[in-house]
């Protein structure tokens, strides 16, 4: 039976953008306090939507990264026919992700175009990156009825953290909660190296840091050990390196003990802003207008040079005067004055 208010999101695989789409299931529920949000996505971004009170139902997608799956993803959308939902909201641009919710029979389809999904999405959006220009904005503008303006001020994410699984994590990797303040470090970015502050950066703040008496944690993925191994070695092995040794929601719940977080624009930034941190962001080759963390008061490094924002993964540049200048640029020191130690 089709319920009105069952709503089926197709959800990103960024972390990131998985984070920003809270703004559009607080806005579901704002402007439908009944309904009913399910979300499908990698299963590597269950442990954001578990901490998203808006989110029913979590649905884990069992293809690979960018593996198109033609066949699976139609038999997989056949077996949520009967689920009931009377809209899709499909986040992602591909023509696969819109495969699923036409499969599963849903009546209402919406999304942008993308890649021609003539068919496959029924309720299809005008997207004006002129007025849309944030992903937060493209995101909520999706949850609205045709034509309606956006929300005077779109509610920011904020996820839900567990001090207990916090504490457990710590206890299981033979470290105590801490009794003085904790500045958390998150160097890394998927994305490639033109997102990443240098690790002598981070190793120069945290130095001073831990001068004061605070404690440093470093966080990221498995593909972040050699950066946070960098740091923790450049800072005489005196921070704390979570790199690689968490799951991405005990990381959350680390986050949520820190008192000061700083960050390259990344899905960890994020979760920082979503988690109500002091937050210190800072951009090179992506574009802070475009993504920047929903919380009031964090602080954005960004110089805007000519050349930004290029939205490479390496910098373009050769000349090694100006090679990363829009990251190098930015000094420790200003980034300490931030702090307030």
């Amino acid at each position: 039976m089709i319920k009105p208010d069952k709503i089926l999101i197709i959800g990103p695989a960024w972390v990131g953008d998985m984070v920003l789409a809270q703004s559009l299931f607080k806005t579901l529920k704002a402007n439908n306090p009944n309904c009913t949000i399910d979300v499908a996505a990698p299963a590597w971004t269950l442990p954001l939507l578990e901490r998203m009170p808006e989110v029913s139902s979590k649905i884990a997608l069992p293809f690979k990264h960018k593996q198109l799956a033609f066949f699976e993803r139609i038999k997989f959308g056949k077996t949520l026919k009967n689920q009931g939902y009377s809209q899709a909201i499909i986040l992602t641009n591909s023509f696969k992700s819109a495969l699923l919710p036409w499969a599963a029979g849903i009546k209402q389809r919406t999304s942008y175009l993308g890649e021609m999904r003539y068919g496959l999405i029924n309720d299809i959006r005008a997207l004006d990156k002129t007025k849309l220009k944030k992903t937060v904005e493209r995101f909520v503008n999706l949850g609205l009825i045709t034509g309606q303006n956006l929300p005077v001020a779109i509610p920011n994410p904020a996820m839900l953290s567990n001090q207990v699984n916090a504490l457990a994590t710590l206890n299981k990797l033979g470290l105590h909660q801490p009794n003085t303040k904790v500045l958390g470090l998150c160097p890394g970015a998927e994305y490639g190296e033109a997102k990443r502050w240098p690790a002598q950066y981070y190793a120069e703040v945290a130095d001073v840091a831990l001068n004061k008496g605070w404690q440093v944690w470093l966080f990221g993925s498995d593909k972040d050990i050699p950066v946070t191994t960098t740091i923790h070695q450049l800072t005489k092995n005196r921070c704390v390196d979570f790199g690689g040794k968490t799951k991405l929601g005990e990381a959350i719940d680390l986050m949520s003990l820190c008192d000061t977080i700083i960050s390259n624009d990344s899905g960890l930034m994020h979760i920082a802003a979503a988690l109500d941190k002091k937050l210190i962001a800072i951009y090179g080759s992506s574009d802070p207008h475009h993504t920047p963390p929903m919380h009031p008061d964090a602080v954005i490094k960004y110089l805007g040079l000519a050349c930004s924002p290029c939205f490479k993964r390496e910098c373009p540049l050769k000349d090694p005067n100006t090679i990363l200048n829009c990251l190098k640029n930015i000094s420790p020191a200003s980034i300490v004055d931030k702090i307030h130690l």
